[in-house]
């Protein structure tokens, strides 16, 4: 749920860093454990074994051939070079649910469980950010509108996994290409705050002829608030003014998205 943001201050209020920046900078900066050490010389030669089986099915099927574990398996591989690592990638499934849940974790809850050092949260959060940037790779730069299902596909991996409500602002060029996706407010479990007045700013310095506005649900449900559709009604009023056009506002859940313009509410 979109809440209007307080009014004093709008100017001054900054921006959250970039998710890719501070992951990798929170992630260093989690304390070392004695108990989350790699394992001694002695390493049993059967866990080398099985991690070379695991890259050889992988080769030879690739991940249709192997279960979400064993994909994790390979990835605390690459952070934990000695050791049994197939209980740790059971726990970070059992704990968040899935892989994407897991990819999506932030670093102090990703920290929180049994076996998770610094290296384990790097790696995590650098997978994730590569597949935010192969996703957004299929839409920046081109005409939003006819790569619909490859922007959807984007804000889905992006955005849907995420624990709070996020509020972006995909900005087009006069062809509705997108120059920008900037993601504006973080806020908590069920409200982020929005600052009408940044986004059309924001538009305006990036020389923007349309708008699409994106925030997630938590939650799962996509339907939007009365406060998600009197904020929208308030930017797009806004935008008009400047002659700038809200092509629409999505909504994404857990395994769903609502188009406000699908809906007849733009």
């Amino acid at each position: 749920m979109i809440r209007p943001a307080p009014t004093h201050g709008l100017s001054e209020a900054p921006f959250p860093p970039d998710l890719f920046t501070v992951a990798p900078q929170v992630a260093l900066a989690l304390p070392q454990r004695a108990d989350l050490l790699p394992a001694t010389d002695d390493e049993p030669d059967h866990r080398l074994a099985h991690r070379a089986r695991l890259r050889e099915r992988f080769m030879q099927g690739g991940a249709a051939a192997m279960p979400d574990y064993e994909l994790l398996e390979l990835l605390l591989c690459r952070a934990l070079p000695r050791g049994d690592v197939k209980p740790l990638a059971k726990r970070l499934l059992t704990t968040f649910g899935d892989l994407n849940r897991v990819m999506a974790a932030p670093p102090s809850r990703l920290a929180e469980v049994k076996g998770v050092g610094n290296s384990v949260v790097e790696q995590i959060k650098i997978m994730e950010a590569l597949g935010h940037r192969m996703a957004r790779a299929k839409v920046i730069q081109k005409p939003v509108l006819s790569s619909w299902d490859a922007l959807l596909d984007y804000l889905r991996t992006a955005m849907s996994h995420q624990g709070t409500e996020r509020f972006r602002v995909l900005y087009l060029d006069r062809k509705n290409v997108l120059i920008a996706d900037e993601e504006l407010a973080e806020g908590t479990v069920d409200h982020v705050p929005v600052y009408p007045r940044e986004v059309l700013k924001r538009a305006l310095a990036l020389d923007a002829s349309a708008m699409i506005l994106v925030h997630n649900h938590p939650s799962g449900d996509p339907t939007p608030s009365e406060a998600d559709i009197s904020m929208t009604y308030a930017i797009r009023d806004a935008a008009e003014v400047f002659g700038i056009v809200l092509h629409d506002h999505l909504i994404v859940g857990k395994a769903q998205e609502l188009s406000f313009r699908s809906e007849g509410l733009l």
